[in-house]
């Protein structure tokens, strides 16, 4: 079963690979629409390669400028967040895979939901934020939510054909990250070249700092939460540095599934996108002679405190999360802009989520305002 498809974020980590995958699938994938930020060059070779019906740029002067360099192409080119709303919604598409990094894939994934589009999803911030009215939302409009992110997928995978009821545990594995096995001592003088070389996997610069603070793991502890219906007590992260088990559920019986590959973000994405088919991907076969072994460790929360926190912000729930989130990204934006120290992220989170009233149950204009508020609270503050 192909897809017909909307892609938010076609220039970044994901949205490029979601590209190979409809390079590779042609006669069973279609572009729809396409939606970037600012990247127009890059969006110009995409819209000629894919021909797509739709494209947005969240970037008025963007959107102008790639008017210019389309105008010989039968595409409609949309702005900013009224531009993503409209097009989630064409009745040509089935599904939208929303990669964009930020909260900005909330109101997007809401109109295509309520639109009846099935949601592929490699956006966190969306079930991390708002993830009390998405998954509601999408039970009562009947659309499927597919994990694109890598633990997600496979958590999604190990519990294909099994009773929902009978799982006991989710066991979420994490590399590591670059900075695995180092103490805070250790961490002080990291800058934001050491937290980029990331051993295994290949992401943005954003999601690459976040796995080596830990924070990853605990943005995708919430989602999960929300994606399986499971307690935050249910859900286990156990350190699998080769990155080879993406991750496992345990059942009432005590038996383990797990899902394993080479790190290649292609693999969910194309799972994702056929499920509940699987079809022949031209990639990297898994050799167990060569890997050897594969090896487990407990996470350090005394040092990583991003994963302890985002627990607690979890525990409390409403807009907590929304504020752990935002205080991270404006945290990882001032690191990569070598403004703060690594674990001066820490700091910033810790400080915003004790400043925070909590709302519980919050709208999407609450979230919103919750956001912006641990924004305003951070920058009004010397680091």
């Amino acid at each position: 079963m192909g897809r017909k498809l909307i892609l938010l974020g076609s220039t970044g980590s994901i949205g490029t690979q979601t590209l190979d995958v409809v390079r590779a699938n042609r006669e069973d994938l279609e572009i729809i629409g396409l939606a970037a930020n600012t990247n127009v060059d890059m969006v110009e070779k995409q819209v000629r390669e894919f021909r797509p019906k739709y494209v947005t740029m969240f970037d008025p002067k963007a959107a102008q400028d790639l008017k210019v360099k389309l105008a010989d192409m039968p595409v409609e080119i949309m702005e900013g967040m009224d531009g993503l709303i409209e097009m989630v919604q064409v009745p040509e598409a089935d599904t939208v895979l929303t990669a964009v990094v930020g909260m900005i894939g909330i109101r997007p994934t809401i109109a295509a939901i309520r639109s009846g589009k099935d949601i592929a999803l490699a956006n966190k911030e969306t079930l991390v934020t708002a993830g009390h009215i998405i998954m509601p939302l999408a039970k009562e409009m009947n659309v499927a939510i597919l994990p694109v992110d890598s633990e997600h997928s496979a958590i999604f995978q190990s519990l294909n054909g099994e009773p929902k009821k009978k799982l006991e545990k989710i066991l979420l594995t994490a590399s590591g990250g670059p900075f695995r096995g180092k103490k805070r001592s250790e961490l002080e003088n990291m800058r934001a070249s050491d937290a980029l070389k990331h051993p295994n996997w290949s992401m943005g610069p954003k999601v690459t700092i976040d796995s080596a603070s830990l924070v990853n793991k605990g943005l995708e502890v919430m989602e999960a939460k929300w994606l399986f219906d499971v307690s935050l007590d249910q859900i286990q992260v156990v350190v699998q540095p080769q990155s080879i088990i993406h991750s496992m559920v345990q059942y009432v019986d005590g038996s383990v599934m797990a899902q394993l590959g080479v790190p290649d973000m292609k693999l969910p994405i194309q799972y994702a996108l056929f499920y509940p088919d699987r079809v022949f991907m031209d990639e990297k076969r898994l050799d167990f002679y060569e890997l050897g072994c594969i090896t487990f460790e407990k996470p350090d929360t005394d040092t990583f405190v991003g994963l302890k926190l985002a627990y607690d912000a979890a525990r409390v729930g409403g807009s907590l999360p929304t504020v752990f989130n935002a205080a991270n990204e404006m945290a990882v934006k001032m690191f990569l802009q070598e403004k703060i120290r690594f674990l001066e992220i820490y700091d910033m989170i810790s400080e915003a989520m004790d400043h925070h009233k909590v709302i519980q149950n919050p709208s999407v204009e609450e979230i919103l305002e919750a956001e912006a508020e641990a924004y305003e609270y951070l920058g009004s503050k010397e680091w």
